[in-house]
């Protein structure tokens, strides 16, 4: 089992972009399948994944960036953003976010 871990700044986003009952559906997707993300080069293991707004489908939908900690059962919810506002945050500056929670 995951917990889920949420940084202040996903905690302000996540509210613009996902009901309550999509957020729910997001964690239960990634306690599912918790590696469904692509790997972010350049990250150190953060991971991207598409998430589909209804009737918008996942091309047109938000962005979730977290990072897995399996051995500490974590889940971190970095970031969100709608596709159309950022297409890539720089590996680079997630794997300092990154290398912060691993400490």
């Amino acid at each position: 089992m995951f917990s889920f871990i949420e940084t202040k700044l996903f905690s302000r986003l996540v509210v613009e972009y996902l009901s309550d009952e999509q957020y729910a559906e997001l964690q239960k997707t990634l306690i599912a399948n918790p590696e469904a993300g692509n790997i972010i080069p350049g990250s150190g293991g953060v991971r991207k994944l598409r998430w589909g707004m209804p009737g918008r489908g996942k091309r047109s939908g938000v962005r979730v960036i977290y990072y897995l900690r399996p051995q500490q059962g974590q889940i971190w919810m970095l970031t969100i953003y709608p596709k159309n506002v950022t297409e890539n945050i720089p590996g680079h500056v997630l794997k300092k976010i990154k290398e912060e929670i691993d400490g």
